[in-house]
């Protein structure tokens, strides 16, 4: 028996991949490579290269293997993308899990994880925030995966499939073989990596006006290995139970200026950065609590200092200069790294 992981040619799927094959257990990866890698993922690892949304190319797979689970990766996840062209989120989000789902369940394949989004809440009410909180997502991203979530609630009711939605606030860091490597770059971390290596000019700040200890937003980071251990605890559980929401965060949040110091110190640069006007949207505060995740699942991050976070994506920046590209002869600039 194997597990499938859709979209594991990307950040947190890759992640994941390498984590299931250090237990010894067996993969198969599916992802259309439209944002993930092949060169991510092992070359000894099942990769079939096609869309969740492609049915007979999802039954191909499936006569293929003997597949027991689902891991689900495979989605559209920017928040300023699904502002512009918000029918394309619900298309790849909705309507390729739905597709999915109809296969798997055909297959009679019964236990799935989806990888959501703390997006599903929108503006909190209350932080830390647990799992009861509204969710009124501000944008298409964060709707198209509310709906996957109640979409997976009504397929356990009415055909019995055992489902857990995980709901991430930022990923960051990399393991030994897996990092950020996305078109275009939003996340915080790397952007401020490149700018500490001169590979992008300053970092924009948006706003240091907030209810903060020093101005800047805080928001709760998560190293990617602790998501992926997460990942198949939630898989796990589903021998006994199923149909559960859980946040993965570290329940601590960190403001961006001191991310930007824990780049300081991991590269021994420091990272130019500018003030800028506050983006429309932005809460002061994100921060997940994630007393269930830890109470139901057994999770504990292990990798929860900012600095063992930030230390971990530096190296793989300098282990890989330009990504998953292959090699251009130039190198990232050496900085000292600092042990935890």
């Amino acid at each position: 028996m194997a597990i499938l992981v859709t979209g594991g040619g990307g950040y947190i799927g890759s992640v994941l991949v390498e984590v299931l094959r250090e237990r010894g257990i067996a993969v198969v990866v599916v992802d259309n490579l439209s944002r993930g890698h092949r060169r991510a993922v092992a070359e000894d690892v099942p990769f079939y290269v096609g869309d969740v949304g492609d049915g007979p190319f999802l039954r191909g797979v499936f006569r293929e293997h003997s597949i027991d689970g689902v891991f689900h990766f495979a989605a559209s996840s920017l928040v300023g993308e699904s502002m512009h062209d918000a029918g394309a989120y619900f298309r790849n989000n909705v309507g390729g899990l739905l597709r999915l789902l109809e296969v798997m369940l055909e297959a009679g394949i019964g236990r799935f994880v989806l990888s959501s989004t703390a997006a599903t809440y929108g503006e909190p009410t209350e932080v830390p925030i647990p799992e009861t909180a509204p969710t009124e997502p501000t944008n298409p991203y964060g709707e198209s995966k509310l709906t996957c979530e109640r979409m997976l609630h009504w397929m356990g009711v009415v055909h019995g499939l055992r489902w857990a939605a995980l709901r991430y606030f930022n990923a960051a860091g990399a393991s030994d073989r897996c990092g950020e490597d996305h078109t275009p770059e939003t996340h915080l971390v790397p952007l401020a990596i490149a700018a500490a290596a001169g590979r992008r000019g300053p970092l924009p700040v948006f706003g240091l006006d907030y209810p903060t200890p020093d101005g800047s937003c805080v928001r709760d980071y998560v190293h990617v290995e602790d998501l992926a251990e997460a990942h198949l605890l939630a898989l796990e559980r589903m021998s006994e139970h199923s149909a559960e929401i859980y946040n993965l965060g570290n329940g601590e949040g960190f403001s961006v200026l001191e991310v930007l110091d824990a780049v300081h110190r991991a590269t021994g640069r420091p990272v130019p950065w500018e003030a800028a006007p506050r983006r429309s949207g932005d809460p002061a505060r994100l921060v997940a609590s994630s007393h269930k995740a830890r109470r139901e699942l057994g999770w504990t991050p292990r990798r929860d200092r900012l600095d063992v976070i930030v230390e971990s994506a530096w190296r793989w920046a300098l282990a890989h200069p330009h990504g998953y590209a292959p090699p251009r002869g130039d190198v990232l600039p050496h900085g000292h790294a600092t042990r935890s």
